[in-house]
């Protein structure tokens, strides 16, 4: 009897082979819907429709999505957040979609479709009526600032760092000490607080001390700043600012240095000062009867003479009296 051998294999059969055909199908249809994707002729709501049925449903390409209505609630809260200043109405004329395809971005189309504004502002009844072309920017809008007028003038004096009120205090010199040169300089902010004060020897021998008037004694010009150095310092605080004096062009004669007219206030010869203390228009008050007058208070009268700390801050305070109405006349002129 013969032998017979059987050969066994174990590892077991692959089964019959696949069809590719439906595998091919399947990736060019995913190719082609990759490139309407990126062409723009998918939105994303189909996107996900054929994602899910796979190649399942292999139907004719959508429609064109029409633009979906507003619901109420929508309506609702634009009318809610209207300008009730303002009013717009927008013209906008419906694009044509082709038929199978969504329609492509504004931007991509050379159509000349335009879009007309008109804004109705309550405050002005004029109506502004603009045209903008579909992918071109319309020109920027000018903002314009409406701003209260200003008075000639005035916008210099609205700063109180800008004011300040100077006194002077003279000696003599020459023969008899007919000739006046300065011996002491103070002034105050418009606060009345001290910024400068100084002695400053004169440049020529004083021959009369006015200590009556001046408040000077010859011990106080002894190690006295000199008057270059010290006209140098005054002059450069009174850059730019509104200097007040009562007759204060005597104190400008003495720094041998002409102020500004326009940035000058001399409230010897302001009238409404003289209305408010009761004197007449054209006279020209002194410093002490104007303090008396306005503010019942008794200036220079101490053995030791003027102070000029106590005469700027005196200026400063009547100044600040006629402020108001004195720079409005000045603006009005």
């Amino acid at each position: 009897m013969s032998d017979m051998m059987l050969n066994l294999d174990c590892s077991g059969s692959s089964g019959p082979c696949k069809d590719s055909s439906g595998s091919n199908k399947h990736k060019a249809f995913i190719d082609r819907r990759r490139l309407l994707e990126k062409k723009g002729y998918l939105n994303k709501k189909q996107n996900q429709h054929y994602q899910r049925q796979g190649n399942k449903h292999q139907g004719p390409p959508p429609r064109a999505n029409r633009p979906s209505q507003p619901n109420a609630a929508h309506n609702k809260s634009s009318a809610h957040t209207q300008n009730t200043h303002s009013k717009s109405s927008y013209h906008i004329p419906s694009s044509e979609h082709a038929r199978g395809v969504a329609s492509k971005p504004a931007s991509s189309t050379s159509s000349s479709t335009s879009l007309t504004i008109t804004v109705k502002n309550s405050t002005n009844p004029e109506q502004s009526t603009s045209t903008i072309t579909p992918g071109h920017q319309p020109p920027p809008t000018r903002a314009v600032a409406h701003c209260a007028p200003v008075p000639r003038g005035s916008a210099l004096f609205c700063n109180p760092l800008k004011y300040l009120a100077m006194d002077c205090e003279m000696v003599g010199t020459g023969p008899k000490g007919r000739n006046s040169e300065l011996a002491r300089c103070s002034i105050v902010s418009y606060d009345g607080d001290v910024v400068y004060d100084r002695y400053i020897k004169p440049t020529n021998a004083v021959t009369d001390y006015r200590t009556r008037w001046s408040g000077i004694s010859w011990h106080q010009l002894v190690k006295a700043m000199p008057f270059q150095h010290a006209r140098k310092e005054i002059l450069k605080m009174l850059a730019g600012k509104v200097v007040i004096g009562h007759a204060v062009h005597n104190d400008f004669k003495s720094l041998s240095y002409n102020h500004p007219a326009v940035l000058t206030r001399d409230t010897s010869r302001i009238p409404l000062l003289n209305q408010k203390a009761g004197f007449p228009e054209k006279d020209v008050a002194s410093l002490k009867r104007l303090t008396k007058a306005l503010f019942n208070r008794n200036i220079q009268t101490g053995k030791k003479g003027h102070s000029s700390v106590e005469d700027a801050k005196a200026t400063m305070e009547l100044y600040k009296v006629v402020e108001v109405e004195w720079e409005r006349t000045l603006a009005s002129k």
